[in-house]
């Protein structure tokens, strides 16, 4: 990984721009000139929402995985306004959240879209994190709107959405990708009428303004994983007098077009295929050669798929759990077991890998829809089917096992109606942020978390050598310098490298 150097913008000759926040009201951008210090931690309002206790809801949510210890969840709903393009300020909408901790101060939690709603990400979070933050903050975890119980999404056909899992990228014939791909558009158009488009990373942030606004703090402290840094991003440009103390674990690269974002998530997902592959080693896990494994498992599943509940085991859908389990460093021995038995025939540790993308599962709606939607109204990438198959051929001989596979993709918003983009200003100033890039990060590359950091005024990168999805609470070094940072105000060295 590079490691950053800080760089500050020189004086500039531009007349001054004014930001409009929430309300239209401008923001002097000339009053946010210099670096800023770490913000005051100030305390939140604990009564404006109609919080109630929701341990077992929280349990249920959480399935079979739920963290250990006393945590006490509280949860309650908040509304905000739709705010579609064609309707602008019209139309509500109930967001969910969940706080616990029993700290003055609030820390907000927002997730990927595609992941897990942002209330259970924070749950699993706050088992992870060190104490102190508990008793400095009260964790308050957001499912985003359009995923978990925030009006969470089912609007793709559940045969659809397996047509979509399923599909083998090797395939020379693309047309049945792109015919569900536009079905999948159509129900999602059909379902959603004219709010399809209010699902956005710019709505999530006004989102998280109105948040602000019912806790009564001054500034917004949150964690943003993942794509949940897009959010904080398009938040700190939007409300640049109300940043408070961010952190973003793994941030989307803001330099990339969708192709470019997709080619990198290939090339990082056979980064961090062939660290599982020494981690099998050291561990002497039942795969011999975890590559050459996969393979033949995928030439295998072109003969004899395994039947699923949802979707079936295929060479696509395998990639796709294999893509899931990479992600997440704590479950890489159930990874390696669950190839094993794919090979002898049992799909249950992949299809356990799938259930949360593809299923309505422990009442959480399947996380696909919602990455789709939300991921296509992100971008303005369109690529037509011709291209896209020129360059799953390129990226098929560049990234043997995952090339295919993220280029397929590109498929997928095609029918979507391109978003109308929002005029949003650089920030010229801004109080520390914090980012952690992890090594071999399939969903955030490293390259694109160190893209965005340069675009952040004042911000300081922490790089951790370590694979999965997201640094915090797995690199102890990255864990202590947030902690720090979050309760003490101290602001990590730029460049910082953590080992793996």
């Amino acid at each position: 990984m590079s490691v950053l150097t800080a760089c500050s913008a020189g004086p500039s000759t531009r007349p001054v721009i004014a930001v409009k926040g929430e309300e239209n009201q401008p923001v002097d951008q000339s009053a946010l000139a210099g670096p800023q210090p770490v913000p005051p931690l100030g305390e939140y309002r604990t009564d404006s929402l109609g919080w109630s206790p929701c341990n077992e809801q929280m349990k249920d949510r959480l399935g079979t995985d739920v963290p250990q210890g006393d945590q006490k969840y509280e949860c309650a709903r908040m509304t905000v306004v739709l705010d579609p393009p064609g309707r602008p300020g019209r139309g509500t909408l109930g967001v969910a959240l969940m706080r616990v901790g029993t700290g003055k101060s609030a820390l907000v939690v927002v997730n990927d879209p595609g992941g897990e709603p942002g209330t259970m990400k924070a749950a699993r979070l706050a088992a992870t994190l060190p104490k102190e933050l508990l008793s400095t903050y009260t964790i308050i975890g957001m499912d985003r709107r359009g995923t978990g119980r925030s009006d969470g999404m089912a609007c793709v056909p559940a045969g659809t959405r397996a047509q979509l899992v399923e599909y083998d990228p090797a395939e020379t014939e693309q047309s049945n990708l792109v015919v569900a791909a536009g079905e999948a558009s159509q129900e999602c158009v059909l379902d959603l009428e004219g709010r399809l488009t209010a699902f956005d990373s710019w709505r999530a942030a006004a989102d998280l303004e109105r948040l602000r606004d019912y806790i009564g703090t001054e500034r917004l402290n949150a964690i943003g994983i993942g794509e949940g840094s897009r959010v904080l991003t398009t938040y700190a440009q939007r409300f640049p007098t109300r940043i408070g103390r961010m952190v973003m674990d793994g941030a989307p690269d803001p330099t990339l077009d969708q192709v470019g974002v997709l080619e990198s998530r290939a090339i990082a997902a056979e980064a961090t295929l062939d660290a599982f592959a020494r981690d099998c080693k050291t561990r002497g896990c039942a795969l011999a050669n975890p590559r050459e494994d996969v393979r033949a498992l995928l030439n295998q599943l072109r003969t004899n798929r395994i039947r699923g509940e949802y979707v079936d085991l295929t060479p696509g859908s395998a990639l796709n759990a294999i893509v899931a389990g990479l992600a997440e460093r704590s479950r890489w021995p159930a990874l390696a077991d669950a190839i094993v038995k794919a090979r002898a025939g049992d799909g249950s540790g992949l299809f356990t890998l799938l259930d949360p993308m593809v299923n309505d599962l422990d009442e959480n709606p399947p996380r696909f829809d919602s990455g789709l939607v939300i991921g296509c109204n992100d971008t303005a990438t369109r690529i037509p089917p011709d291209r896209v198959k020129a360059l799953t051929a390129d990226w098929a001989s560049k990234h043997q096992m995952f090339g295919a596979l993220f280029a397929r993709q590109l498929l997928h918003c095609n029918p979507f109606p391109p978003p109308k983009a929002e005029k949003v200003d650089q920030l010229k100033s801004a109080p520390p942020i914090v980012l952690l890039s992890t090594a071999n990060d399939v969903a955030t590359p490293a390259s694109g978390t160190e893209h965005a950091a340069q675009r952040l005024p004042g911000s300081a990168l922490i790089g951790w050598q370590g694979s999965g999805h997201g640094a915090l609470g797995l690199s102890s070094c990255a864990t202590t310098a947030v902690r720090e940072y979050l309760i003490d105000a101290k602001v990590p060295s730029n460049g910082t490298v953590c080992p793996p």
